[in-house]
């Protein structure tokens, strides 16, 4: 059975590694990327089951980001999940108008984002 593979894109390092450890643990192969930028030349080469992105991040943030993956033929069916810590609703209504499958916030609890992840791409 082909791995499932999931990009995380997040500028905090502890975030990063406390995530890609939880994916690889559950069998994912998991790539990585600081800001939108290095996400968007990955995706040129790797084709993830679903994207976990952060909005706030220097550079390119999440929603350019999210625009990128949506009006690209090769990526605009990637499941798109944020981990973010903008909460308002205003921000969740931005991020589900802008085509986002999913959109949760930080905190979170590694064991919800695994559960979000496996409804969202099985």
């Amino acid at each position: 059975m082909n791995k499932k593979k999931i990009l995380i894109v997040d500028d905090e390092p502890n975030i990063v590694m406390s995530l890609e450890y939880a994916f690889k643990k559950n069998d994912f192969e998991v790539f990585i990327a600081r800001d939108g930028s290095e996400a968007i030349e990955i995706l040129k080469s790797k084709t993830p089951d679903v994207v976990l992105l952060d909005i706030m991040m220097p550079n390119i943030d999440g929603y350019q980001t999210l625009e990128h993956i949506r009006s690209n033929a090769s990526t605009k069916n990637i499941k798109v999940i944020f981990l973010t810590a903008k909460n308002k609703t205003s921000d969740v209504e931005k991020g589900l108008a802008m085509g986002v499958d999913k959109y949760l916030t930080k905190p979170f609890s590694i064991k919800k984002i695994m559960k979000e992840i496996n409804e969202l791409i099985t």
